[in-house]
């Protein structure tokens, strides 16, 4: 039964990433409640502790990767930062938007944060709107890899509890 609650508990919480929430940490944080309120439990301790290292990866691609993607498309160090921030913020404003709230927030924060921020640097027709969207495209192939990286860990707690 504990098996099963927890699949299905890896499975709302890869939704949830996917739509910006922390479904990740949530996963791990019923693996953990599992094992601590349960001392009969067959969730490893190990696989919670990896699993969040593993988060804790997962948190820093996502935060680092737009910004490098401004980069790569030709922006400049502000860019990068605008980047960064504009998603930060843009997820924090999102979150009150019902189910897609604070992806659609992180996604708009980083386009904006980084066009703003190459605007005050190259002007108009310097290329900002490039630069954009290259920290945009950053933002979703983070998510991509938070996804997966979040699979991996469903995969490494759910198999410790089956052994």
């Amino acid at each position: 039964m504990l098996l099963l609650t927890l699949a299905l508990v890896a499975l709302a919480g890869f939704f949830l990433t996917a739509i910006g929430l922390p479904g990740t940490w949530i996963f791990l944080a019923v693996a953990g409640a599992s094992a601590l309120l349960d001392p009969s439990s067959s969730v490893a301790w190990w696989s919670i502790v990896a699993g969040a290292v593993l988060g804790l990866i997962a948190e820093g691609i996502e935060w680092v990767t737009a910004s490098r993607y401004a980069r790569k498309y030709g922006g400049s160090q502000r860019a990068a930062w605008g980047a960064l921030l504009g998603g930060i913020a843009g997820a924090i404003v999102g979150f009150p938007v019902p189910l897609f709230g604070p992806l659609l927030g992180a996604l708009l924060g980083t386009f904006f944060g980084a066009l703003v921020a190459e605007l005050s640097v190259t002007g108009i027709g310097g290329g900002a709107e490039r630069v954009a969207w290259g920290a945009t495209i950053g933002r979703i192939v983070a998510t991509v890899a938070k996804l997966g990286i979040g699979i991996v860990i469903a995969v490494l707690v759910l198999a410790a509890a089956w052994s």
